[in-house]
Order: C-alpha cells, then structure tokens, then sequence
C-alpha cells in the first residue's frame, strides 16, 4: 500500500480505480502470477496479479477476460471465471500517481502448460512486465516481493473458489 505523503509534483488526493483482478489456478493449486515493475520505481520489482482498470461500459466479468488476453495473451470466455471470491480497497502509487483502488478478483482454473504472451500488453504497460510464473501462497511469500502484503492469503482464496467451481460445473 501505498503512502498517502505525496512527493514533489505528486497529487495528495487518490485517484478512485476500480479494476478486475484474475488468479488462473492450475490442478495442482499453483496461481499464475505477474512480476512487474512500477515505471515510477523502476527496478523495484513485485510479483501480483492479472488485471487492470474497469472501462466506461464494462462488466467486472468483461474487464477480467480483456486483461487475462492484454496481459498473457488468453481468449476465454466470463462464463469460465469463479465467481467473484475477494474484494478489496487500497491505496497505491503508479508512476508518481497516487490511487484508490477498489479491486474485485475472479479465479480461473488453467493448467500450468498454458502459453503466455505478452504481444497485447498495453502500451505503458510494456517494460514493466517482465514474467509469468506459478506459486503457491508459501513460495510467493518467501520470495516476499509482493505488490501486496495479503496477496499470499488472497491466492488461497482462489484456489477454494477454482476448486468449488470445477466441483459446481463438473
């Protein structure tokens, strides 16, 4: 989270975001994670989630399947994603801007073999992605280059609603 003391130049007052957040969990409990970096930090890199910006018209479920095919390159369908399972606010920062974001996450059961790509990624955006990897919770956490604190817990969420999912529609 981000603090909310602005720098030199930096606004004071939060931009609102909400955004879709997508965990693909693989059949052994692996989430598929992004490291990036923020451009206003470069070099500072932290592994999070698939996701961004709901836009103007835009369903959750909508914005969530745009991001899984901008940022690894995957064409699925809404009626694929869990249920939303996690939501949350916080503060952030990115490039020199400070946000609110009010997040909403989906799961998405994907086996590990699946091919990323990152062609579509946006244009701000490209850089500042660098690779996709599975974890689970405890590995991530050891790695402790979290974009957040709870992301570890919120992966364990995914992972029970892929599983209740896959069960519903089996």
């Amino acid at each position: 989270m981000a603090s909310s003391h602005a720098g030199p130049g930096e606004q004071r007052t939060p931009v609102r975001r909400a955004t879709a957040r997508v965990m693909p969990v693989s059949p052994s409990g692996e989430v598929l994670l992004l490291c990036d970096q923020d451009p206003g930090r470069p070099g500072d890199l932290r592994w999070g989630t698939i996701g961004g910006e709901v836009d103007a018209g835009e369903t959750h479920q909508q914005a969530a399947v745009r991001e899984l095919f901008e940022e690894i390159g995957l064409r699925v369908g809404p009626e694929r994603l869990t249920a939303a399972f996690h939501r949350d606010e916080r503060e952030f920062s990115y490039d020199g801007r400070l946000y609110l974001g009010d997040s909403t996450f989906f799961g998405l059961a994907l086996p590990r073999d699946v091919e990323v790509s990152f062609e579509h990624l946006e244009e701000a955006e490209v850089g500042n992605v660098f690779e996709a990897r599975w974890w689970t919770p405890e590995e991530v956490r050891a790695d402790g280059r979290l974009v957040a604190p709870d992301l570890p817990e919120i992966m364990t969420l995914a992972i029970a609603a892929v599983a209740q999912h896959e069960r519903n529609h089996a």
